[in-house]
């Protein structure tokens, strides 16, 4: 989504899927803007297993550049290209009910430990009526990875989390996860078109899946568990990477099958 050509292509897939009567929900995330908005503000941030350490001026900050900017310039390349889209957070409408996420890691002795990294959250409910509500109507909904706690509390949450809670949520035909690899590769470097839900354990302790693809797929799995039909893990560096997964025979990326 840095790319002018492929924020395009991508928002005329979107489009065409739902002239065709496909409807799409999109989730997005917003890590590089963040992190240039947090060096602006001189706040320096901290990472543990890969989630962002959040404190109150932190979450601030994410909030405003997930929900202000990241969000509308999406729903703005649909709509200039004769798309319908709203943006949505967690928030609206009581979509995403969150609850903060506690991680475990190993101390300097080999002992696991619980470590608070602040307003990181879990998604614990998903009420979809509001984008049942604005599909009827003929709208896009673009949603942003904020989620609310009980008390009001605004809540960072990974946004592939939140594209598998929903999706399961919806129980959805596809789950579509667009990244900046060809996908899920072999131990010899080779792209792995299909790969069948159970198989995936084996997988990940085996080696074959690995580092980054690690919560992608466990979100795929999740997903398919909840009732969502297929996932994909698809290379969004090539235009109309969307298409070219849903219409073609063998696809671009990983299919995941329950």
């Amino acid at each position: 989504m840095a790319d002018e050509a492929l924020k395009k292509s991508f928002a005329l897939d979107v489009i065409l899927l739902k002239y065709i009567g496909i409807n799409t929900v999109i989730v997005h995330g917003g890590g590089p803007q963040i992190n240039e908005t947090l060096k602006r503000y001189g706040i320096v941030s901290q990472f543990v297993k890969g989630m962002r350490v959040t404190d109150e001026a932190t979450m601030g900050v994410v909030e405003m550049v997930l929900t202000g900017q990241v969000n509308k310039e999406v729903v703005g390349y649909l709509n200039q290209h004769g798309g319908r889209a709203v943006g949505l957070s967690g928030k609206d409408g009581g979509l995403l009910l969150c609850k903060k996420l506690l991680q475990e890691v190993k101390n300097e002795q080999g002992v696991l430990e619980t470590v608070d990294i602040g307003f990181v959250g879990d998604v614990v409910d998903v009420d979809s009526n509001i984008l049942v509500t604005l599909e009827a109507g003929g709208f896009i909904p673009v949603i942003a990875p904020i989620g609310v706690g009980t008390g009001g509390e605004s809540y960072n949450i990974n946004a592939d989390v939140v594209a598998g809670k929903v999706a399961a949520a919806l129980k959805a035909e596809k789950l579509i996860l667009l990244t900046d690899v060809s996908g899920v590769k072999d131990q010899g470097g080779n792209l792995l078109s299909s790969i069948a839900l159970g198989d995936v354990p084996g997988l990940i302790e085996d080696g074959t899946i690995t580092g980054g693809m690690i919560p992608k797929v466990t979100c795929c799995t999740d997903a398919l568990t909840g009732g969502v039909h297929k996932a994909h893990i698809v290379d969004g560096r090539i235009e109309h990477a969307i298409l070219l997964e849903i219409f073609t025979n063998v696809g671009i990326g990983t299919e995941i099958q329950a």
